[in-house]
């Protein structure tokens, strides 16, 4: 019997949560001591050694909603770990109950996705290393934008990528389309401001 996806109607949530406010969450004491396994296990065996056990998940979403671009990156991407992470508790109890229908439904497909409850404000050096990946942004207020944009582009350690080096990324393709700020975007005729920046070589500078 085939499991039954989850219904967002049960799952509804302010839209926002106050990131300062106070929260309780389990969380590493540094990305060395993170237990992947429980999240990942297909990829996590326990007869492989610790060096073999701990994978390096590759993608995060921060803030990210009913896990729309999880699931459309997921089969993308199969060998790659993605790792959602939201603040609010009713929506991440959705999306990780979304994942775990998925792998129910389909044996061995979305394996690589999971989700957890964090303030990625707070907590994102608990789980990710140093220097991990490109940064990529999109929103559909112009101000907040361009103040990405602008820090973003004033920190040494970050550099913008050219937006004709963006046409073939199949991501960019898909961050306005697969979430549901995307789609409520597109619904209301509105528009997306993207940017994408790369981590630069601390040794470099």
């Amino acid at each position: 019997m085939s499991a039954s996806m989850p219904q967002k109607r049960y799952y509804r949530q302010r839209a926002h949560s106050n990131p300062m406010a106070h929260h309780t969450f389990d969380y590493p004491v540094c990305p060395e001591e993170m237990d992947w396994a429980t999240l990942y296990p297909h990829f996590c065996s326990e007869h492989q050694s610790n060096e073999e056990r701990t994978p390096q998940v590759e993608f995060a979403d921060i803030g990210c909603g009913y896990g729309g671009l999880l699931v459309e990156l997921s089969p993308l991407f199969p060998d790659k770990l993605m790792l959602g992470m939201e603040i609010r508790v009713k929506v991440s109890d959705y999306v990780q109950d979304r994942i775990k229908a998925l792998r129910e439904s389909k044996p061995g497909s979305y394996q690589n996705i999971a989700c957890i409850r964090s303030n990625a404000m707070k907590y994102l050096p608990n789980f990710f290393f140093k220097g991990q990946g490109l940064v990529y942004t999109i929103t559909d207020v112009e101000e907040v934008h361009l103040w990405m944009v602008k820090h973003f582009s004033e920190h040494p350690l970050f550099t913008r990528v050219p937006d004709e080096e963006l046409a073939d990324d199949v991501i960019v393709s898909r961050l306005g389309t697969c979430t549901e700020e995307g789609k409520k975007v597109q619904r209301n005729r509105g528009k997306n401001f993207l940017a994408v920046f790369q981590r630069i070589d601390s040794m470099s500078c």
